[in-house]
């Protein structure tokens, strides 16, 4: 389903940032969608609301790529602390994962540092700082 190229099937937000709570989403084939190992959208579409970040899940937004053949566009929009802003696109067996943040202090590593130069996110510009 992916030509041989690697795919994302699963992400999970928490830790301090999220006071301790855990946001996990899946493929559409594995169901998940918990917030601290709880289903907490009982159905499409619907919403969560916790300590400081909601969780949306519906069929609106632009995708990164295309809709895959016979998939129906089934997105979580999560609105988090600091003005984090995580989408993310079920498809049946992978997902397109979105990020939206402001910079943070000492922030670096692959998914870049905000100087607008993507030729020094990579692995070996990275160790080398």
């Amino acid at each position: 389903y992916t030509e041989g190229l690697a795919a994302t099937n699963q992400i999970v937000v928490g830790g301090a940032f999220l006071h301790g709570h855990k946001i996990e989403v899946g493929t559409l084939d594995s169901g998940i969608l918990t917030v601290d190992g709880q289903k907490v959208i009982a159905g499409f579409p619907g919403s969560y609301s916790g300590a400081g970040f909601a969780v949306r899940y519906d069929g609106e937004g632009e995708v990164p790529d295309v809709v895959p053949e016979g998939n129906e566009k089934r997105v979580v929009h999560m609105d988090l602390p600091l003005g984090v802003k995580v989408t993310v696109f079920q498809w049946a067996n992978y997902m397109d994962v979105q990020i939206e943040m402001a910079k943070q202090p000492g922030q670096d590593g692959v998914c870049g540092n905000f100087n607008g130069n993507q030729g020094d996110d990579t692995t070996q510009t990275i160790m080398a700082r």
